[in-house]
């Protein structure tokens, strides 16, 4: 009996591998079907370790967000490309400063191949003149000024 060449992941390492071996064969050029259903195998288990092994419920869409890019080795000027929002905007989401927007959101759900559920729920975002509050339930909040 014939050693199988992929097996279920059962580990990060072996996670990892096999995002390495994906990434490699989509970008070889190589497209007779054994290398497309190689390709096809591996999209399916690196999606089912997702699914089981990436708590999405656990992170708020930033920190999922942060995941992802690290995940697929991307930098924030990736983001710019892949989103078509400026660098600004990118570096406002990743440090809390903006929301994502529907379309952002409809973006990276398309991208990364998650529901967009995972980055469409509420999280707080820090407002400039409280960013030096420990407390995040004052966070969105602005400082009333009296007026003399």
């Amino acid at each position: 009996m014939e050693t199988l060449k992929y097996k279920v992941i059962t580990s990060k390492n072996q996670y990892k591998e096999y995002c390495n071996v994906l990434e490699h064969l989509v970008f070889s050029g190589a497209k007779d079907k054994n290398t497309k259903d190689e390709i096809t195998l591996l999209t399916l288990l690196i999606e089912k370790w997702d699914a089981e092994n990436i708590s999405s419920n656990e992170l708020d869409p930033v920190q999922l967000l942060h995941s992802f890019i690290n995940d697929h080795n991307l930098k924030a000027k990736d983001l710019v490309e892949i989103l078509g929002i400026s660098k600004g905007y990118v570096s406002d989401i990743l440090n809390y400063k903006k929301g994502l927007s529907k379309e952002v959101i409809r973006k990276l759900a398309d991208y990364f191949k998650v529901s967009q559920e995972a980055f469409n729920r509420p999280y707080k975002l820090l407002v400039p003149e409280n960013i030096h509050l420990r407390n995040a339930s004052v966070m969105n909040t602005k400082k009333e000024l009296a007026i003399a």
